[in-house]
């Protein structure tokens, strides 16, 4: 059993959390042999309520879970961890506007950018779910200039492992048979949700193109596009709150490919400070394909780009500009 690592999760005690620290507990995030150190932040109003998912964790006896630190003091929360999964923002309530999210949550991840640049440590990987997630790992990561800009990330895995979710639904197939469907873009309703590279598997050693499995392209450039862009929205007029589980499934995939890699040939999406590859705008943090190994993430490069899937390229990198701008005028107002 190695050394415990610390981990500190925002928003501790909401719904998000809940569900993540379990997964993170028992191994599923850093592996079985790793133990950890819990760091619980939330707002000093939430104080009881998150005793109440010390007790739960305490209760679960998890043999990798070494402590934890629940609190509403950054200082605390942010020292010495190895991991950041910034959950707690305010949560998109139905009817709201993006612009409001924002202007809610960027002076939050202020805050916390600087507690990550004097507490935590200097290769620390912080992955941003609290929405608007791009943006607010953008202003996280410009007030922890101490820390590599590589290791701030935003999570686009839940609009990856979606879309994985209706191609293998519509393909028939289970969805560990389909792989390399892309997010590009905001994770926002203009992201763009792409299946032009992904595979079906099909039999041992054998896979084809989803266009292929699927057998109906018009779907494929329309309805599935348009279905997970729209899918947290969805969510909420069911649920009449936003996607909880199904997020901490996803933080708990991007985190983990992120200390542990993936397979060769097989790629991710990620919100990663952007340099400029297939023509987003530079210094946004915009989802691409990426492939990783020993806890570095690369940008897959060459893959091919029609003009359909650019002009949606295109408007996705505009919303991700015009949100920077906006952002760094709400703190600077």
């Amino acid at each position: 059993m190695s050394e415990p690592i610390r981990v500190v999760v925002t928003g501790a005690a909401g719904q998000i959390a809940y569900s993540l620290l379990y997964m993170i507990a028992k191994g599923d995030v850093f592996g079985p042999d790793q133990a950890v150190i819990l760091h619980l932040l939330d707002i000093p109003p939430m104080m009881e309520v998150l005793q109440g998912v010390v007790m739960e964790l305490a209760d679960c006896a998890l043999p990798l879970l070494r402590g934890v630190v629940p609190t509403a003091d950054p200082a605390e929360a942010f020292k010495d961890v190895s991991a950041a999964f910034l959950v707690g923002a305010m949560p998109r309530k139905q009817g709201m506007e993006r612009k409001d999210l924002l202007s809610a949550n960027v002076k939050i991840f202020k805050v916390q950018g600087e507690a990550l640049n004097e507490y935590a440590k200097k290769d620390v990987k912080v992955l941003v779910v609290g929405n608007p997630a791009n943006t607010n790992a953008l202003v996280c990561s410009k007030y922890a200039p101490s820390i590599p800009r590589e290791n701030f990330t935003a999570m686009t895995r839940l609009d990856q492992n979606r879309a994985q979710a209706q191609i293998a639904a519509k393909a028939g197939v289970p969805v560990n048979q389909v792989y390399n469907v892309f997010i590009w873009g905001n994770h926002s309703s203009t992201q763009v949700p792409d299946a032009s590279h992904a595979k079906v598997i099909t039999g041992p050693n054998t896979a084809i193109s989803a266009a292929d499995a699927v057998k109906n392209e018009a779907w494929l450039l329309a309805e599935f596009i348009a279905t997970v862009q729209k899918r947290g929205a969805a969510v909420i007029a069911a649920r009449k709150m936003s996607s909880a589980m199904s997020a901490a499934k996803a933080a708990a995939d991007h985190m983990r490919d992120w200390f542990r890699g993936t397979e060769p040939g097989k790629y991710v999406s990620m919100g990663v400070v952007s340099d400029g590859s297939y023509g987003a705008p530079k210094d946004v943090v915009f989802s691409f394909p990426v492939e990783i190994k020993n806890g570095k993430w690369s940008i897959v490069q060459g893959l091919p780009i029609n003009d359909f899937y650019q002009q949606l390229l295109t408007a996705t990198g505009k919303e991700l500009e015009e949100e920077k701008a906006e952002a760094f005028s709400v703190i600077n107002s």
